[in-house]
């Protein structure tokens, strides 16, 4: 059982009602992490616009944002935002074969190119910060990327950090309830 007391669906108002609404209408669930968030009406606005601008980043794709979350949730052991990814993953097509592969090596996910390079420099960025070299960076941008991409695809994998050690400290459940 959780240590605090979140807003129930029936119970939300303003922009807590607003976020629980577009996952419920879009995504079927009212993610673990908003949850917790609904408490503090500032930070859970400020997540949920966080939300909807990567959701219409103009080049970090869907797909990429969310090999991103599963790979740093996965090596964070977070488990919601693990099995989360995984089930948008899994409904991209993503095969068992890939994830294996990929949570081995990140660099074999069926990401584009350009794609696979970005995922690649996030993981090991949030694995060991002190590795990332200029090299690392003048690589992604020679593949078409710019500074607000790297930081916004840096952003949305350190940002599974947080959510991670305050799902675990206030004892949040971490099951998914999508179909996995």
């Amino acid at each position: 059982m959780a240590l605090i007391n979140t807003v129930q669906p029936a119970k939300a108002t303003g922009t807590v009602h607003e976020g629980y609404e577009f996952f419920l209408n879009r995504v079927g669930t009212i993610p673990k992490p908003l949850e917790m968030l609904s408490v503090s009406p500032t930070l859970f606005e400020l997540q949920f616009r966080r939300v909807q601008y990567l959701s219409q980043h103009p080049t970090l794709s869907f797909s990429l944002l969310a090999h991103i979350r599963y790979l740093v949730a996965r090596s964070l052991k977070y488990r919601f935002c693990t099995d989360f990814n995984r089930h948008i993953l899994k409904k991209q097509g993503v095969s068992e074969d890939v994830f294996k592969k990929m949570e081995q090596d990140p660099s074999q996910s069926l990401l584009e190119d350009h794609e696979n390079a970005m995922l690649v420099f996030v993981v090991k960025s949030v694995k060991d910060p002190s590795s990332v070299e200029k090299d690392d960076v003048d690589n992604l941008k020679k593949m078409g990327w710019k500074d607000r991409d790297i930081v916004d695809a840096l952003a949305q994998g350190v940002s599974m950090i947080d959510h991670s050690i305050m799902m675990q400290v206030l004892q949040m459940d971490q099951n998914c309830m999508v179909a996995i």
